[in-house]
């Protein structure tokens, strides 16, 4: 068994790779929820939802986030209502934040997640961090912004000084999650952002000892190519929470518990420090394809696994 730690499109496309590799069944995904946000009245769950759209085959391609093909007729509706339009949300998306919202009703998160995947066909688990309310905030000079004001709304164009996660202190891990580390085979820590998709997970407590204490090797994916963010505000963010941007600064923020980090070969000559004494393997690490995300993912799984381990797709 193989537990993933995501968030984000990166994230999203990695998980794609993996179940292209290995069995679904093999695989529990811990997704990062500090980005849900209320909406419309509806609880959104971004990061959750990108992975349920992913393993579904509903992503959408061209955006990386919602379902493929979708429409935007009730956001349009809506913003001639005057209700605010600068989150947006498809008329398909907008059914599973309907069906959520209905479930949360009498469910924890963790357990409106399963319903929703076993309703869309999934054998993955997937597991939110936690079924307490942890929101990212970013702060910035004007004051403190939810993650999704900041990367939505405001285009992360305002200058980010830091960044908290508001609750974490009071948040328990959601049930599985604990277990999913400490009983792995591997831990694959996603190509996401360090602060704001995986960043929320650790800050979790209970998930980053787990992380330390168990005897699988853990392995993590850099979302930094050639010094820079693949994309999104990566690289702004690990500049407010005084990270190099570089893959020894993806290597820092898991310091106290990684064996391996898995970096582009675009780094291999980088002018950065050595990665804080992990063994580091160098590959493809931009998965613009479906078989450079089955690479990508073959190459991550033969740094913690043996050959044969697991149960091939």
């Amino acid at each position: 068994m193989i537990t993933v730690l995501t968030g984000g499109t990166g994230g999203a496309k990695f998980v794609q790779g993996l179940v292209r590799v290995i069995a679904p069944e093999e695989l529990t995904v811990i997704v990062n929820t500090g980005d849900d946000l209320t909406w419309w009245g509806l609880h959104v769950s971004p990061d959750v939802d990108s992975i349920l759209y992913a393993l579904a085959g509903l992503l959408s391609r061209e955006r990386g986030w919602g379902v493929e093909g979708d429409t935007f007729t009730c956001m349009e509706r809506m913003r001639r209502l005057g209700a605010p339009s600068w989150f947006q949300l498809g008329d398909r998306d907008l059914a599973t934040h309907l069906r959520r919202t209905e479930l949360l009703a009498s469910h924890t998160l963790a357990e409106a997640t399963a319903e929703l995947a076993s309703e869309m066909g999934l054998h993955t688990c997937i597991l939110p961090m936690s079924n307490d309310r942890v929101e990212t905030c970013v702060l910035t000079p004007g004051g403190e912004l939810t993650f999704q004001q900041y990367f939505v709304r405001e285009r992360y164009r305002v200058p980010a000084t830091g960044v908290r996660f508001s609750g974490a202190e009071r948040a328990q891990p959601a049930p599985g999650v604990i277990a999913a580390i400490r009983d792995a085979d591997a831990v694959l820590i996603a190509p996401s952002n360090p602060v704001t998709s995986i960043g929320p997970i650790l800050s979790v407590p209970g998930i980053r000892d787990a992380l330390r204490e168990t005897t699988a090797q853990i392995a993590a994916v850099s979302p930094i190519v050639g010094g820079a963010a693949v994309s999104g505000p990566a690289g702004e963010l690990m500049k407010a929470q005084h990270l190099p941007v570089s893959m020894a600064g993806v290597a820092e923020a898991y310091a106290d518990f990684l064996d391996i980090l898995i970096a582009d070969t675009a780094d291999r000559l980088a002018p950065v420090s050595d990665p804080c004494d992990v063994r580091t393997v160098f590959t493809n690490t931009i998965m613009s394809t479906d078989d450079a995300k089955a690479e990508l993912a073959r190459v991550a799984i033969a740094s913690v696994m043996p050959a044969g381990a697991l149960k091939p797709q």
